[in-house]
């Protein structure tokens, strides 16, 4: 059987879809790229915004063959993914086994480590799935769960194992600052997160590790000292969700954990000690009760903190998210209109932090091939173009920044 396998959303979800690739893979399944080839598709859904499940219904109905859906969006499905033309099963979650099953393998139970993540430099590393908070806006917990930590032996085995084939790996899962601290768990360190981070360098210590995004609040002073004083094993690199820099706004969004004030403090402690710092963060444009005053204060909270850059999100109200019944919408145009401010300096701080580190010799790490050259990621988070031609394969190597 050939299959074809396609993901939307974030990296969690392209890590959940590498490891029911290798399931199929491991039952005798032949990967394809092309779907025109291909018997059957594996679809991993997001449901992160009205816009991605749009996407997802699109694509399904472009493929023309059987399909299984799986994912977050798969897990809310009402009936409209189901009664798309060629699906042949709704799979809510990322459940290796399940997937399995509904594509009508009859075998063992999947092996849970992943050996490897395609045939890139980069790989990531699920360390957690789900989420004990419930911000007003997202259905992402809805789809997932609560927290769920893996053991730390099970991540050293797979970062090992990854290690033979990936020159990074980044750390990622729904709400990977609270790893560790789920009922349950049998980690008791006050530090999980740099606990299991200094398990994972002592493992493969030739390894790049990068956190992908973590609450501002959550880096500790063990995570810390790791950022300050071994950038050669976890990078000088923090995606650090903010979402709306007034107080107000953040309560409404129902993120209790911090403040603009703390936020703001965590990230300039940090940046004071960091001779190199990327530094991003996702904001939502136009949540339901954001006045032209919230607007500001986060535009010029971003402007008093050393961002590289910025995801924008236009706000997107989702099924049975509570932010739906907070009252207060703002209007499409202010949306878009702020929006665009904020993209617009997003791309004003890209611009500083790149002219500021060009002409600098980074460690890079290269993550594919565009447009003849080969793209090299920095330790924080530039892309460098270098040609291809006198490359000797090192996935790993210095570069000067350009």
């Amino acid at each position: 059987m050939n299959v074809f396998f396609h993901t939307f959303g974030c990296r969690a979800n392209q890590y959940d879809t590498e490891l029911v690739r290798q399931a199929f893979s491991d039952r005798g399944a032949v990967v394809v790229d092309d779907p025109t080839i291909a018997d059957l598709a594996v679809v991993n859904s997001c449901t992160v915004t009205h816009e991605s499940e749009a996407k997802l219904r699109r694509f399904v109905r472009r493929l023309r063959i059987e399909t299984v859906v799986m994912g977050c969006a798969a897990a809310l499905d009402d009936g409209a993914i189901a009664a798309l033309p060629s699906v042949r099963a709704v799979v809510g979650g990322s459940d290796p086994n399940a997937v399995l099953r509904a594509a009508g393998f009859a075998a063992p139970r999947a092996d849970r480590v992943l050996r490897r993540f395609g045939a890139h430099a980069r790989a990531w590393l699920k360390i957690q799935d789900g989420c004990d908070e419930h911000c007003t806006f997202c259905a992402t917990t809805l789809a997932r769960g609560a927290n769920r930590s893996r053991a730390v032996p099970e991540l050293v085995r797979e970062a090992q194992q990854l290690g033979a084939h990936h020159a990074e790996l980044v750390l990622t899962g729904v709400h990977i600052g609270t790893y560790g601290r789920d009922a349950g768990c049998e980690m008791r360190d006050a530090s999980p997160l740099g606990e299991l981070l200094e398990a994972l360098v002592a493992a493969v210590p030739d390894m790049r590790f990068r956190l992908s995004s973590i609450e501002a609040t959550e880096v500790d002073d063990r995570l810390a000292r790791l950022l300050i004083e071994a950038p050669r094993h976890l990078v000088p690199h923090l995606h650090a969700p903010l979402q709306s820099g007034s107080n107000r706004v953040l309560k409404r969004m129902g993120r209790h954990w911090y403040t603009a004030e703390s936020y703001r403090a965590r990230l300039e402690w940090l940046a004071e000690r960091l001779p190199v710092f990327g530094l991003g963060a996702d904001v939502i444009a136009g949540f339901p009760g954001e006045t032209n005053a919230d607007h500001g204060a986060t535009l010029d909270l971003i402007r008093a903190l050393p961002f590289t850059y910025l995801h924008v999100f236009p706000f997107s109200e989702r099924p049975g998210a509570p932010a739906a019944r907070l009252g207060g919408p703002v209007p499409p145009a202010a949306i878009r209109e702020r929006a665009a401010e904020l993209r617009a300096l997003g791309e004003e701080r890209a611009a500083l932090h790149r002219a500021h580190r060009t002409g600098a010799v980074a460690d890079g790490v290269a993550s594919g091939r565009h447009g003849g050259k080969l793209e090299v990621l920095t330790e924080d988070y530039l892309s460098v173009y270098v040609p291809s031609e006198p490359w000797d394969g090192r996935p790993r190597f210095p570069v000067t920044i350009a």
